[in-house]
């Protein structure tokens, strides 16, 4: 569910000729409603009715373009990157119609005129989870009444002289380097949000605002702002906002962490166990530190999948914190295409700490490669393009997921290859010391990482070759690497044809690339790894050269140096002890 809020707004011109005042509200997709809604408002500024164009266009681009932003993306990130394109085309724009290198003087209507320049004001909210976001530039306003209390959550881009009160400081479309406010809070039921344009917050007092806000539904409140505004001599463009919020829905990282931290372990289930409406059907796995369940759900008779903390680990915040992460990223990067991805379903009141997750029948990479099951040269090309592209929608939302091998890439019954398990990815969102946690299996750490070097989307494109060369060969490039060891990297490994004859030379030359020893010779991205498996034989990679021995190991000079100072010594010593004098 999304929030419960009611919305109305009303936008009039009053006794000017046009309205260049612009407002609007976006809600997500219903199939993604944990991201709330965004509210804007806009108050163009120019003559000639450019003002209308730079405030319409703001808010519908901004209202447009902000639930296509990642979900992982932090708000104010997004918000950010959204008002900055708008701002670096209006300042364009500007430029073009009055042909000068600068930015254009900004004021107010009423004021000095701008020309054909296009500026304006922008105040935007967004709700999600239990908070608020703001962001801010101009005039124009947003107020939150909780009671009898009216706060008013932005300030003014304006000069402070009285005279001047009508020439702003900062606008969209004004300057290249445009700097934007921003305000981050904690929302509560009954809030209730007002956006307003100078043209009502400058003709009515505090109190009077709080109390029309109050006035029917928010539609009718709305409406009597305006209506009041212009009964009282406004002379400008009136528009109003109103967002009453009566219900509120956990949507963000924070509120899963709180939801899990309060709930109590969930023991050990036998099948036929039943957890809330969903009843145990299958032990899928023990690892220590969680367990995983096929259950079905009793409400759409649906087979799920559930994971939970072992016991000895329940009571670590940092484990759970880790677990309303995965739980978290599951529903949210999957939610605008599934396909190669498992969604994560929302899950109210629970009355333990477990995630649900959709089920998919079928087998893991590791339990086919144990099974001793050689797949075709056709199966590792499908398997590689299918992750690869999965890949690439994480990394494109800014996730990495550091544990990719054959035991979290699963082939479901239906053809499709899904990546497993997001417990230790990084998302931005993550606490410090979830991305201080030195994750991953050993054998499919990328070199870098032996090195110091933080996991990246890169090390996540080699883990997949690594992985595809273990699947089509049999082996691992570098070998085995244990927990307690660290990675050896002093040869090259084999070509895959070689452990296998039936592999043709372009496959040979592509896998040799994604595990090169070195980042510079190795696919840069998963995009880039799945253009070459698209292409084939059609347009081969180059065979990757070989690694010299310096490279390989930094020392071998010095050893090199070393062993000719022992020859030369030895030499000395003999010479000394048995040439004759």
């Amino acid at each position: 569910m999304s929030f419960d809020v009611e919305i109305g707004h009303t936008s009039q011109r009053g006794p000017r000729d046009i309205n260049e005042d612009f407002v609007g509200t976006q809600r997500a997709a219903p199939h993604e409603a944990a991201r709330g809604l965004i509210a804007a408002i806009a108050d163009g500024v120019s003559s000639g009715g450019r003002g209308q164009e730079a405030a319409q266009t703001s808010v519908m681009g901004l209202l447009a373009d902000f639930f296509a932003t990642p979900a992982t993306w932090d708000t104010t990130v997004a918000l950010d990157r959204l008002i900055g394109a708008q701002n670096a085309w209006l300042v364009s724009q500007n430029r073009q119609r009055q042909g000068q290198g600068p930015g254009p003087t900004s004021s107010h209507p009423g004021s000095d005129a701008t020309g054909t320049a296009a500026l304006t004001t922008l105040t935007a909210l967004v709700l999600q989870g239990q908070s608020y976001t703001v962001a801010h530039v101009g005039d124009t306003r947003l107020w939150r009444l909780n009671g009898d209390d009216l706060q008013l959550l932005t300030q003014d881009h304006a000069f402070p002289h009285p005279d001047l009160r009508s020439r702003l400081t900062r606008a969209v479309g004004l300057d290249d380097g445009l700097r934007v406010d921003y305000l981050q809070g904690e929302v509560q039921p009954g809030d209730i949000y007002i956006l307003t344009s100078d043209g009502v917050h400058g003709v009515l007092k505090p109190r009077k605002l709080a109390e029309l806000a109050r006035t029917g539904n928010a539609q009718q409140a709305s409406q009597a702002l305006v209506d009041a505004a212009l009964a009282a001599g406004g002379r400008d463009n009136a528009t109003a906002l109103v967002l009453r919020v009566i219900g509120l829905d956990a949507g963000r990282l924070i509120d899963e962490i709180t939801r899990t931290r309060a709930l109590p372990a969930l023991g050990r289930c036998r099948i036929g166990d039943v957890v809330d409406h969903y009843t145990v059907t299958a032990v899928v796995a023990d690892t220590g530190v969680h367990r995983l369940y096929q259950a079905r759900d009793q409400r759409t008779d649906e087979l799920v999948a559930i994971k939970t903390l072992h016991e000895s680990r329940a009571a670590d915040l940092q484990e759970r914190a880790l677990l309303a992460h995965e739980s978290w990223l599951a529903m949210r990067v999957t939610e605008r295409d599934a396909v190669g991805l498992v969604r994560g379903r929302e899950v109210h009141d629970a009355t333990a700490l477990y995630t649900v997750f959709d089920w998919h029948t079928g087998q893991t990479m590791e339990q086919l490669l144990t099974k001793g099951q050689r797949p075709s040269i056709g199966e590792v090309i499908d398997a590689g393009r299918q992750l690869a592209r999965a890949l690439g929608r994480l990394h494109r939302q800014g996730v990495v997921h550091r544990d990719l091998k054959p035991g979290n890439l699963h082939l479901g019954d239906d053809g499709q290859w899904r990546v497993l398990d997001l417990g230790v990815a990084l998302s931005g969102q993550e606490s410090s010391a979830a991305r201080e946690l030195h994750a991953g299996t050993p054998s499919f750490m990328n070199p870098e990482q032996w090195e110091g070097a933080s996991a990246d989307a890169a090390s996540d494109v080699y883990a997949l070759g690594v992985t595809l060369y273990l699947w089509l060969s049999g082996r691992l490039p570098y070998g085995e690497v244990e927990p307690y060891q660290t990675g050896r990297f002093k040869r090259d490994p084999p070509t895959p044809s070689r452990l296998r004859p039936d592999v043709p030379m372009w496959l040979d030359h592509l896998l040799m690339k994604a595990v090169a020893r070195h980042a510079k010779q190795r696919f840069e991205t998963a995009e880039e790894l799945l253009l070459a498996l698209e292409r084939g034989a059609s347009r081969p990679l180059a065979a990757p050269g070989s690694t010299p021995l310096l490279a390989r190991d930094p020392a071998a000079l010095w050893k090199v140096v070393a062993l000719l100072s022992l020859l030369l010594n030895g030499l000395l010593v003999f010479w000394l002890a048995f040439l004759p004098k």
